[in-house]
């Protein structure tokens, strides 16, 4: 599931499902949660650095796994989705991002609750919630409009368009393109400037920068958890879902999407 590189003091965790371009499933979410949690408490590790295996840096979220908790055969995982954007959101060190292909979903949100984010020239990114017939998540209806500013972010989350490198650079959501074959050198050089400094002044650091912002991140984290409660399991979600295992575009056209009850 996943892959754990230390080199001196700077720790590479890449995601590894390579076949479903690193998609998370629970035993994913579970396995990236326990890493950061390690790395957390880790007293030789100053630095980590996210990365995909293969094609894509991650490709959001199981559909099949989303497809079996409307239909009620799922199991939760030890963490699942809420325990890892919560570590990554506690997460004491500086975390950087090396974006090496596709990010989609919790693949795109993750990276605004990075520090530092690179990415390939040729990587995408995507927020696909209202393709998905779903709402936000991670904190992004935070993270995103305080990143990328009100319009920027709202193209983002309401469009399900994809976003190049290089908007990913110019709207703020990523601080450096860097061409493929450099890319995780280019991330790598970064880290190492970090991890030559103090893990606890790092660590202090860090805190007084994102301190200010737990609560309202845990707080939006709630907020887009209960809109998403409410659309999961839709007649938009269900087609959507639909249209991905028959391979078609969904038609929203013919839903009956008036809201309902919460």
């Amino acid at each position: 599931m996943i892959q754990i590189n230390d080199q001196g003091r700077i720790r590479v965790i890449t995601l590894d499902r390579p076949a479903a371009r690193n998609a998370f499933n629970e035993a994913l979410y579970d396995a990236a949660t326990d890493a950061l949690i390690e790395a957390a408490s880790d007293p030789g590790t100053a630095v980590v650095v996210f990365t995909g295996a293969g094609q894509a840096f991650s490709s959001g979220a199981d559909l099949t796994e989303m497809a079996q908790r409307n239909s009620g055969s799922f199991t939760n995982g030890r963490h699942g989705f809420t325990g890892f954007v919560d570590h990554l959101i506690d997460f004491p060190k500086p975390l950087l991002c090396a974006v090496n292909g596709l990010a989609l979903g919790i693949g795109a949100t993750m990276l605004a609750l990075a520090d530092l984010v690179f990415i390939s020239s040729d990587a995408r990114v995507r927020c696909p919630f209202t393709r998905l017939g779903v709402a936000p998540e991670a904190a992004s209806s935070v993270t995103f409009p305080r990143l990328l500013g009100r319009q920027n972010a709202t193209w983002a989350l309401l469009s399900s368009e994809w976003l190049s490198a290089i908007e990913c650079v110019q709207m703020g959501l990523a601080f450096r393109e860097c061409a493929p074959d450099d890319l995780l050198t280019i991330t790598m050089q970064h880290a190492a400037v970090l991890a030559s400094k103090p893990i606890n002044s790092l660590v202090e650091c860090k805190r007084t920068i994102v301190e200010p912002l737990r609560a309202e991140l845990f707080e939006a984290r709630e907020r887009e958890n209960d809109a998403f409660k409410v659309l999961l399991g839709g007649p938009a979600n269900i087609e959507a879902l639909i249209a991905f295992a028959e391979r078609r575009e969904p038609d929203f056209s013919q839903i009956d999407d008036s809201p309902r009850p919460r």
